[in-house]
């Protein structure tokens, strides 16, 4: 599951007004930390994710994603995020997305794929 409150975009500009902005870390989502609970151990994007609650932050630089499942997923934001607390970092592309999304939605499909929108982008992520 994925537990994450939407921020909207309401006419502000990705990157510049609102997250993510380049190289920085952030809590993929508003308010609390995103939080990715797997209730097994799986393969993300072919490494491994022992079962359990990760926070789930990200790193954006252009169209290549650093996709964060961190140990610390009970916090605020990405204001205590420590990358030694990280059980695992994948690295994605993103791409145009077929539509915009005012507010930033993900979705899972029943093969595993874990789809990020959020304006004109989507970023891709397989879990097994």
């Amino acid at each position: 599951s994925i537990n994450y409150s939407q921020p909207s975009i309401k006419g502000r500009t990705i990157g510049k007004d609102l997250e993510p902005k380049a190289g920085q870390v952030w809590r993929t989502g508003a308010n609390e930390a995103t939080v990715f609970e797997v209730d097994g151990d799986v393969m993300v994007e072919g490494k491994s994710l022992p079962k359990g609650k990760y926070g789930l932050f990200t790193i954006v630089n252009g169209d290549d994603w650093t996709i964060i499942f961190n140990k610390t997923w009970d916090q605020w934001g990405a204001f205590k995020y420590k990358e030694a607390d990280d059980a695992l970092r994948v690295n994605v592309k993103a791409v145009k997305a077929a539509s915009f999304a005012e507010k930033m939605t993900f979705a899972i499909d029943a093969s595993g794929k874990v789809s990020l929108m959020w304006g004109d982008i989507q970023t891709d992520f397989t879990v097994k």
